[in-house]
């Protein structure tokens, strides 16, 4: 192949470059994708203000919440074909860790995550691992299936949980994931509140009929127990990252209650373990997705069950990928930028 393609690459100090790359034939067990969108996530925001540089360096392409359709294959992959539009679940386990052993490779010991540990999606052509790639539907919406991979994130998080229609649901934070698990909460049954301080996120969530409690301007624990008539919450979901919201995760907990850690806490949170003596909680990490969360995240898109068109902030193109994430950062609104490749 000697087609180029458009890569933008980060070079550290808030930078991207836009550069051209020669298209080279994938290996046996790899797949070629055109990539049509792929959306800025919370981490590559991180990315972009250089809290990752010692891992990723200055030459990589990131990206990952991506929707792209198959150029080329690898002579040793099967059921994908040239044409098949595909989101990929960007992560490469090693096969031969304790977590592997145990069918668990998405918590891997040595995971590598694709578009931070490898090139990303932030390309016109992103060659990935045959076993990461899943094909859609061939009517679905491409640049609703960028948001599969951050949607497998809820699918996964609301599985693990155990939620059973009827229970009071708090997801505490509601960006773009918060939002997202507080869909899928509520469409498993829950009876969601959802605990946010950014207004303007706010008003978001109440267009897709959340009922919102701003802890700034209310006491969340009374506001809960006028809400549950003193139970408290039964599953618990705490997407803002903060010590606030740890603290405000054993604060509203009803007995028994599954409390659900799903940020990424930049700080060891302290964390009131009377509370779990007290009324015997539960608390549970989450961490990505697994294939069958992936499955789940597709079926619902490509079947509208979820309204997640509305957390589409803005779209643009690969050759403003550099603007695209200073308006991202300085935009206290903005849920969900698409970067578009092209055709």
């Amino acid at each position: 192949m000697n087609e180029t393609y458009t890569a933008a690459f980060y070079r550290g100090n808030r930078t991207f470059t836009i550069e051209k790359r020669s298209m080279s034939s994938p290996r046996p067990e790899e797949v070629s994708i055109r990539v049509n969108y792929c959306g800025i996530c919370g981490t590559d925001m991180h990315v972009f203000h250089g809290n990752m540089d010692e891992r990723i360096g200055f030459e990589r392409v990131i990206g990952h919440e991506m929707s792209g359709t198959v150029v080329a294959v690898g002579k040793d992959c099967y059921n994908i074909e040239p044409g098949n539009k595909v989101v990929v679940r960007p992560l490469d386990h090693c096969g031969d860790c304790p977590a592997c052993h145990a069918g668990l490779n998405h918590i891997c010991h040595k995971l590598k995550c694709l578009g931070l540990d490898t090139h990303g999606a932030m390309q016109e052509i992103w060659t990935v691992p045959a076993h990461t790639v899943h094909v859609l539907p061939d009517d679905i919406q491409m640049d609703l299936a960028a948001l599969i991979e951050p949607l497998a994130v809820a699918c996964h998080d609301v599985r693990l949980s155990a939620l059973q229609k009827g229970e009071d649901v708090l997801v505490i934070g509601g960006g773009p994931i918060g939002a997202l698990v507080a869909l899928m909460a509520r469409n498993a049954g829950g009876k969601v509140v959802i605990s946010e301080i950014n207004p303007h996120r706010s008003e978001v969530l109440k267009k897709l009929n959340f009922d919102i409690v701003n802890p700034s301007e209310h006491d969340l624990v009374a506001e809960i127990n006028k809400r549950t008539s003193g139970k408290g919450i039964d599953v618990v979901f705490e997407v803002s990252g903060s010590q606030a919201g740890v603290d405000a995760m054993t604060a509203v907990a009803a007995t028994r209650a599954r409390l659900v850690l799903v940020a990424i806490h930049a700080k060891k949170p302290k964390i009131d373990l009377f509370q779990f003596f007290w009324r015997e909680l539960e608390l549970m990490g989450v961490r990505v997705y697994e294939p069958e969360d992936y499955e789940k995240a597709i079926d619902i898109i490509a079947n509208g069950k979820v309204d997640v068109d509305s957390l589409i902030t803005d779209i643009r193109p690969l050759s403003e990928i550099q603007s695209a994430f200073e308006d991202l950062d300085q935009n206290p609104s903005a849920m969900k930028t698409l970067i578009t490749m092209g055709n």
